[in-house]
């Protein structure tokens, strides 16, 4: 914005070539102001668009990270049911061993089992 100084204290003081160098003037100035605050509406709109796509796109990417976290975590479960299912150790060679004949035990034989 610019201010203008006639050369006297005030626009009557002026003749009329003077007034209209000043209303040009005043007009140019004006046009010049209002193309550069368009300008910068402009400017802003996009400046505006583009950090509105960078959020879309970081809450995108925050989606999917949570998803592999969740499909990580998913898996990890599995496998420790899988590993639940399938015993370990001692408790593999137990389970892959053949049962033995039942064996029947009569009279004393039996109390004395049932006691120990």
């Amino acid at each position: 914005m610019s201010n203008f100084v006639f050369a006297c204290g005030s626009v009557n003081g002026l003749t009329l070539a003077q007034k209209r160098e000043t209303l040009k003037a005043l007009r140019e100035s004006i046009k010049a102001e209002v193309a550069a605050k368009r300008d910068a509406r402009a400017v802003a709109k996009v400046e505006k668009a583009i950090a509105r796509q960078a959020k879309v796109e970081a809450k995108a990417a925050k989606v999917a990270e949570r998803a592999a976290k969740k499909a990580a975590r998913i898996a990890a479960l599995e496998a420790k049911l899988e590993a639940m299912k399938n015993p370990v150790g001692t408790k593999a060679r137990k389970a892959a061993t053949k049962p033995s004949k039942v064996k029947v035990y009569k009279g004393t034989e039996a109390a004395q089992l049932m006691a120990a």
